[in-house]
């Protein structure tokens, strides 16, 4: 039986939710580096603390798309995962800013990092049931519309994010410098509206969307509904399904094995820049040197200068204002990418869009200081050094890999995946994106201390040559034969 094709809207609703998972998931990629900074973290240990992000993505997202996968009741299939886990995510967006109440019980860097971990943890149980509800109910013909549509509003999401600090200080007029050991308002403020917009948007996902009862879904997918049910009845001890796990592993799809090298590069790269892009900014641009990043030397001044703490509130505003310009070119290429791809073909746009992403990462070294200018952000005007401007440019190429980055590796491997296991195979999928983010975790903060002296703009550098590895690497991913261009045309490996 044919799997009927889904009106525009109904594609739109399946993904809205979407748009408040990377709402939430931009305020903590933008400020959990400042938050913990103020906190107390010293520079080369904030990507240990971010380490606990990919670990929950390893550890959840198969466990959840497995389970996913073997669920079927009356508020549907992903359903369930995807509101349980926005209730979870919203809870820690209200608590991580705040960490400074647990000072009577536990230092607030430590609880910081506990809320982080709740936060990562939550996005990760309602982001991997997203990515298989649109394989469920997307036919094949519509799956490169369905994930470009969620790029697209991912995009939004990361734009409204990224850049609500900065609105919260200098349109709504909130403060935001921390003094020691504390958030700045701004900040806090803006983790409330997140959560708020969160579970707002997942609610119109689970309210609007209607999935497929198990006889339409089999019947849609070719699935035998009697070899299903015996194999999940099964009863299975955890040695079992860790075996199971592994099984899959090694016999995963060759697709999925090359891919996995592209998306090595491509997230070792991403990490680097949440961790490190406040930092590397504050430095190069502001020209705040990177003692003021220190605790130790923090502690031995006593209280940081006003001129420091200023430069740093204000760097760490222009890093959301950046995100939120990567993720609006971001967007804006969403739009347009069904149709690039479905003319070049799916290979060649992820390549390129990949090595633009990478020279965009090369090119911050260029923009250093400079004199004081005024911008114009249609919300408000800000002085900021001309640097801090012309960092808009690299975010161009930033925003393109970022697009393809969240279709493009999905729309390939979607249709070389088996049905039944949907769930599960894209669960381990996040292996691809979590693994390379704890080698980042791992490595980055000791190259950053011992190669590069604390100058955290050569960590940025060091992103963009792995992004160019990533894009070289595209070109040795072999697609399968029946996989469709996003219309039913195959496409030339």
């Amino acid at each position: 039986m044919k799997q009927p094709k889904l009106p525009f809207w109904q594609v739109w609703n399946l993904s809205l939710g979407f748009l408040g998972v990377q709402f939430g998931f931009a305020l903590q990629n933008a400020n959990a580096s400042r938050i913990l900074s103020d906190l107390g973290a010293d520079l080369h240990s904030l990507s240990l603390f971010w380490i606990v992000a990919p670990l929950m993505g390893l550890i959840v997202q198969p466990i959840v798309g497995s389970a996913s996968d073997r669920t079927w009741n009356r508020f549907g299939r992903r359903n369930p995962y995807i509101l349980f886990g926005a209730i979870a995510a919203a809870i820690g967006m209200a608590f991580m800013p705040n960490a400074s109440i647990a000072v009577a019980f536990l230092a607030p860097m430590i609880f910081g990092g506990i809320m982080l971990a709740l936060m990562d943890a939550a996005f990760n149980v309602t982001m991997q049931p997203f990515r298989a509800l649109v394989s469920d109910m997307v036919p094949s013909e519509q799956r490169t519309l369905g994930y470009s549509i969620q790029s697209l509003l991912i995009n939004i999401g990361a734009v409204m994010g990224s850049m609500l600090p900065f609105i919260l200080t200098n349109v709504i007029g909130l403060e935001n410098t921390a003094k020691a050991g504390e958030v700045a308002p701004s900040v806090i403020w803006a983790f409330y509206i997140g959560g708020t917009v969160l579970l707002g948007s997942v609610l119109w996902t689970v309210i609007r969307t209607k999935e497929y009862a198990p006889k339409e879904y089999n019947a849609y997918k070719n699935i035998d509904a009697a070899e299903l049910a015996r194999e999940q009845a099964e009863q299975k001890s955890l040695w079992q399904r860790l075996q199971g796990f592994g099984k899959l592993l090694v016999t995963m799809p060759r697709t999925m094995r090359q891919l996995a090298v592209v998306q090595f590069f491509s997230w070792f790269a991403l990490f680097i820049m949440w961790v490190y892009t406040t930092p590397a900014i504050t430095q190069h641009v502001w020209g705040v040197g990177a003692e003021w990043f220190d605790p130790h030397h923090l502690e031995s001044v006593g209280e940081v200068p006003a001129h420091i703490a200023a430069a740093k509130g204000a760097a760490g505003d222009w890093v959301g204002i950046l995100f939120a310009a990567y993720s609006l070119f971001a967007a804006l290429f969403s739009i347009a990418l069904t149709k690039i791809a479905n003319t070049f073909g799916r290979k060649p746009t992820y390549a390129l869009s990949l090595l633009l992403g990478g020279l965009g990462y090369l090119s911050f070294i260029l923009f250093q200081g400079g004199e004081p200018t005024q911008v114009n952000l249609l919300v408000t005007e800000v002085t900021v050094p001309a640097g801090a401007l012309g960092l808009l440019i690299p975010m161009i190429g930033v925003g393109i890999a970022w697009a393809a980055i969240l279709a493009m590796p999905y729309a390939i491997l979607s249709d070389s995946l088996p049905a039944s296991k949907t769930g599960v195979y894209m669960g381990i999928f996040n292996f691809t994106i979590a693994a390379p983010q704890i080698v980042s975790a791992l490595l980055a903060g000791l190259i950053l201390k011992e190669v590069f002296d604390n100058e955290a703009i050569y960590i940025i550098a060091l992103a963009g040559a792995c992004m160019v590895l990533g894009a070289i690497s595209v070109l040795f991913v072999k697609e399968s034969a029946e996989q469709g261009n996003g219309n039913g045309a195959p496409i030339a490996a």
